[in-house]
């Protein structure tokens, strides 16, 4: 199979091909996700580096292990969780590790020459990077992975209720960081 012709076939094809050996398969695979398993590093954890290596071990975690996706679920969410835990190791191990005092850093407020979307999306980012690490996982995987509860709770290994507990959770966090809190009492509860 030619490495064009890996665009056009399924992810569950792409991965049967790399657990037998297909490095191309493998390589496209990792290819059509890897931005979306950045993305979840990058909503979980705070700095943009430990993101990078946290998407970076997940990729390799995948590369590793693809030959143990048993296709019980979407390929996706198998993927979805091995990003979180990659991310939410990562937090783990940064915790663990000394931070000098000048080395913390304030996040600068976003320059006024960005559109109002692209500074509300960095508005957005910044306050998710105070909420929590278990509830900005459930709230990255429900609104930037679009999963629904039910791939969620499998991505986190956590019962359902679980789920929309932090989600709910995580959104009220952000939204105290937004000052949003007024606003937050008068939506409509979310079901899966």
């Amino acid at each position: 199979m030619t490495p064009r012709s890996h665009e056009h076939a399924s992810d569950a094809a792409l991965a049967t091909r790399a657990a037998a050996g297909d490095r191309e398969a493998l390589d496209a695979l990792l290819a059509r996700h890897a931005d979306r398993v950045h993305g979840i590093c990058r909503r979980v954890l705070r700095d943009p580096e430990d993101a990078l290596d946290a998407t970076q071990d997940a990729l390799l975690s995948i590369a590793r292990g693809i030959a143990r996706f048993d296709g019980r679920s979407a390929l996706t969410t198998w993927l979805y969780r091995i990003a979180t835990n990659a991310a939410l190791d990562e937090a783990r191990r940064k915790q663990r590790r000394p931070v000098a005092a000048e080395a913390v850093l304030d996040t600068p407020a976003p320059g006024g020459s960005f559109e109002d979307s692209v500074a509300a999306h960095l508005d957005v980012d910044a306050a998710l990077q105070d909420v929590p690490a278990e509830f900005r996982a459930a709230v990255a995987l429900r609104d930037l992975a679009d999963l629904d509860y039910a791939a969620i709770a499998v991505v986190l290994d956590v019962p359902i209720g679980t789920v929309r507990s932090r989600i709910a959770r995580g959104r009220a966090a952000l939204a105290d960081q937004l000052g949003n809190r007024a606003a937050r009492s008068d939506r409509p509860m979310e079901r899966p």
